[in-house]
């Protein structure tokens, strides 16, 4: 019974523990809205490097097509510097985290210094690897479209390269004559064509709560805010895409790394400082929600410590009830302590008396330990 009990709350420990953040988790730090990103935990199933395929020239968890190819050794290339090219990436399987971090490393643009478009485009929609219009993909999609914007179609009042976001409910077009302007969620110009560093682009969601992008163009790891949006809401489980598109005018358009993380983030600002007023029964005062679920690295470690508790209190109370059931039956069966293991004048486990014969056990006389009649293994088939 006990090694039943037991089993089972080491079970239930463990799959609490199997619940746990991916062991790759480090911790952040960066502020988003009222709140900061404690910990990530890469997604290998949303993340691609170098060289992007396997021995059977395919990637397990992306597909590429259209004129797509791909240079092992330096990037995926997504149109050349041609005319009328289309090429996209998508994940395989859709994005389950609820907030996550997604950051592609790019590279636009060659020796041309003028007449060159159209762009790129990052895609998380509900729907994957349908060509179209918008930068190589369908038009009226739903999801968010972040476009990397080199080509401007009509005058405007900002220049170009741009980067533009959109959010679509399967219903409304992307605006080619505004180049996007007219239904975006948030924009901003960055000359991030034909750079003297590595371009990054680095998108931040907070599931129906906060939107974030920023881009790293004119230095390494300095990265220069370009919107930020509450309250959107993407399609639950979306996929992850990369679209580029040519026209009359063309430039290479390269996806080099795409890194895709979940997010444990603290609670908001508010909930912090009045929590901080009293920490709870497990010492924490810290609310979290992953990327992996609603909830962080906290509930898991306050689940852990229930188990424990539960196994040693069940323990604990298995014992006792042992104890108490072998001293009530020495009290009953044995006229007192004095009918210990020895057992009577032929009471030990062989034969005459004690472990191994002999008149009596332990220098007890007839008694085992302490005299007296006894209670036997054998003679008087008593148990305790």
């Amino acid at each position: 019974m006990v090694g039943l009990g037991l089993l089972r709350i080491l079970a239930l420990v463990g799959l609490v523990v199997a619940a746990q953040p991916e062991d790759n988790a480090s911790y952040d730090g960066t502020r988003i809205a009222n709140r900061t990103i404690e910990r990530t935990a890469q997604l290998r199933t949303h993340s691609i490097y170098a060289p992007y395929i396997d021995q059977d020239l395919q990637n397990r968890w992306w597909d590429f097509g259209a004129d797509a190819y791909i240079n092992t050794n330096k990037h995926i290339r997504l149109t050349q510097n041609k005319p009328s090219q289309m090429g996209w990436l998508w994940s395989r399987l859709p994005l389950t985290a609820h907030n996550w971090v997604i950051e592609l490393e790019f590279k636009i643009g060659d020796k041309s210094t003028h007449l060159y478009g159209d762009g790129m485009a990052v895609w998380i929609t509900k729907d994957r690897a349908q060509p179209g219009p918008v930068f190589g993909s369908k038009d009226k999609f739903n999801g968010l479209g972040v476009f990397l914007d080199t080509y401007a179609n009509g005058k405007h009042s900002f220049s170009f390269p741009r980067v533009v976001g959109m959010v679509g409910d399967g219903t409304v077009s992307y605006d080619h004559d505004t180049d996007g302007e007219r239904n975006k969620v948030g924009a901003c110009t960055a000359n991030f064509r034909r750079t003297t560093v590595p371009t990054k682009l680095r998108i931040t969601y907070v599931k129906d709560t906060h939107l974030d992008v920023k881009i790293q163009f004119k230095g390494f790891d300095e990265w220069k805010p370009c919107f930020s949006a509450d309250n959107v809401v993407l399609p639950k489980h979306p996929y992850i895409g990369f679209s580029a598109l040519t026209g009359d005018v063309s430039d290479p358009h390269d996806v080099i790394a795409v890194t895709t993380s979940s997010v444990v983030l603290s609670a908001p600002d508010s909930q912090r400082n009045s929590l901080k007023k009293g920490k709870s029964f497990f010492g924490s005062s810290r609310s979290s929600s992953s990327g992996a679920g609603e909830s962080d690295g906290g509930i898991f470690g306050m689940l852990v410590k229930l188990a424990v508790f539960a196994g040693v209190g069940y323990g604990g109370w298995i014992g006792w009830k042992k104890y108490g059931g072998l001293i009530m039956a020495r009290v009953k069966g044995g006229q007192g302590l004095g009918g210990g293991l020895g057992g009577g004048a032929g009471g030990g486990f062989g034969g005459a008396g004690g472990y191994g014969g002999g008149p009596a056990q332990y220098g007890g006389g007839a008694g085992g330990f302490g005299g007296g009649p006894g209670m036997g293994w054998q003679n008087e088939k008593r148990q305790f």
